[in-house]
């Protein structure tokens, strides 16, 4: 435990810097204060750097949350439509609010029998990034003695991103055999949760008095209710402001991953937007990621996970073989995971929600939706034994920030595998 604080602390001091605040991002950027509902931001991905001089890269080793879905929960569009759709009858919408019924009962056309499920750009993301793997390393797979395995949780949106990512990749290399499972006997490490952790993110848990306390500062409805409806005696009677101004927001941070092209985040200020995202930005965190109180629970969730990494890498290096180990889960897999590798920007030691945002932590970074950690391992062409691994978050190098490189944005096997076993230890 005492090892895993000090990775925790080693993450939130070095921070990556940024020119802009996280709050100037969401402005310029509103989509960002769909935190984990952001959709996957292809315009950020790193170019391919050259395959350092006197290697040959041969295994892929990755995680991929799945790609762009709809809302879980249809209590968002019922409570909202609901109230629309009586105020609209009663004559007490603004000309705003109007504009948004109809924008609401857009989307739920969509949406409606497919809420949780894979949207098609879900289904686009993954099957670029399975594209751009594919180009961007062609000695793993251009040929048909390359071993690809694909796996994913039991849940529809993360199989439907697996099949996306695998037709990516056989667009490029139609001869590659990929099996494809989605078994309950895969989920002790690609769906992890443990029973000693779960009471640190259920409704008893650390993380809920402060979120209240955040919630209760940060959540402003007037301004946007009082647009959308013109009768205050209406609202005051029916119109439970915090609720339809939440479940609002979650429409309008939603619709991104959708066809449906309308825009409900122009309804609400920056300032607005920045203060929703601020809240679920801290639940999010406080409930998956390395906030204190939960005393590493929600990181060690990742420890099987990171066992299946090591194992795996273990026997393609063994064997002499080439190919990649492809798993598709979730974000509450991806958090974890990134926390615990202390990945650059992916920990933070604030306990206040109000100074996480400041930490540097956004959830918008870590997970959007289709995030993916990926581990590209190169071998030495006179010396198998020296390894070098490219680690990167959504297709871009991170560092692991207790963990020297042995050249920039590459890091031994030799160290780094030592590194991750730590991790099962503590």
């Amino acid at each position: 435990m005492k090892r895993l604080l000090v990775l925790l602390a080693a993450g939130a001091l070095m921070l990556p810097v940024s020119a802009k605040t996280i709050r100037e991002e969401i402005a310029e950027t509103p989509e960002k204060a769909g935190g984990v509902y952001y959709a996957y931001p292809v315009e950020d991905i790193d170019p391919v750097p050259a395959v350092p001089k006197g290697y040959t890269p041969f295994y892929v080793s990755h995680y991929g949350r799945h790609g762009s879905r709809h809302v879980i929960k249809d209590y968002y569009y019922n409570h909202v439509r609901t109230r629309l759709n009586d105020a609209a009858e009663k004559g007490v919408l603004t000309p705003d609010g109007l504009r948004v019924k109809a924008m609401v009962d857009t989307m739920w056309e969509e949406a409606r029998g497919r809420l949780g499920e894979l949207s098609p750009l879900g289904a686009r993301q993954h099957r670029g990034i399975g594209r751009r793997l594919g180009l961007a390393y062609p000695q793993i797979f251009a040929d048909t003695l390359a071993d690809v395995t694909a796996t994913s949780t039991v849940v529809m949106r993360c199989a439907h991103s697996m099949f996306a990512f695998v037709e990516g990749l056989k667009e490029l290399y139609p001869y590659l055999n990929i099996p494809r499972e989605s078994a309950q006997r895969q989920m002790d490490y690609m769906n992890y949760q443990s029973r000693e952790s779960r009471p640190y993110r259920t409704e008893e848990g650390p993380w809920l008095q402060p979120f209240k306390r955040i919630n209760r500062e940060n959540m402003q409805p007037d301004r946007l209710i009082n647009s959308l409806f013109s009768d205050p005696e209406y609202v005051a009677q029916w119109v439970d402001k915090e609720n339809f101004t939440n479940y609002l927001y979650w429409l309008a941070v939603a619709v991104q991953n959708m066809e449906t092209d309308v825009d409900l985040l122009s309804f609400f200020t920056n300032d607005e937007l920045y203060k929703l995202w601020e809240i679920n930005n801290f639940e999010n965190f406080s409930r998956t990621s390395s906030y204190a109180p939960a005393k590493g629970m929600h990181l060690s969730n990742a420890r099987n996970l990171v066992r299946n990494i090591i194992t795996t890498a273990d026997e393609y290096i063994a064997s002499g073989k080439h190919g990649a180990t492809l798993r598709f889960g979730h974000d509450s897999n991806i958090i974890p995971l990134t926390g615990l590798l202390a990945m650059e920007g992916c920990t933070s030691e604030a306990v206040d929600p109000f100074e996480l945002a400041p930490s540097g932590y956004a959830n918008f970074k870590v997970s959007p939706m289709a995030s993916n950690v990926q581990m590209i391992f190169f071998r030495n062409d006179k010396n198998p034994d020296d390894i070098l691994v490219r680690v990167m978050l959504n297709e871009q190098d991170v560092r692991l920030t207790p963990l020297k490189q042995a050249r920039k944005n590459y890091y031994r096997w030799s160290e780094l595998r030592p590194y991750l076993e730590s991790l099962l230890n503590d």
